[in-house]
């Protein structure tokens, strides 16, 4: 879905209500902007999360993986 908005001079936007219901900020909260070489990405806090966790997963190769199997496995290689 496209959908234009406008900047005010001030710097604000405002999203359409139809996608805040979806985003479940459709009575204020807080979203996270990220920018790519692509453009700018809009998230939930809880999607970033989501996000996040599943670059963890990849990245650690376990699809259990969690923030101190990270450190411990990091810890093994380094041979702390």
């Amino acid at each position: 879905m496209n959908i234009q908005v406008s900047i005010t001079p001030n710097g604000r936007m405002s999203l359409p209500a139809e996608i805040r219901k979806r985003l479940g900020v459709a009575g204020g909260g807080t979203l996270v902007v990220e920018e790519t070489a692509d453009g700018v990405i809009l998230r939930t806090v809880a999607q970033s999360i989501a996000h996040a966790q599943g670059l963890a997963r990849k990245y650690a190769g376990q699809p259990t993986a969690s923030v101190d199997a990270f450190i411990a496995a990091r810890k093994d290689d380094s041979g702390e």
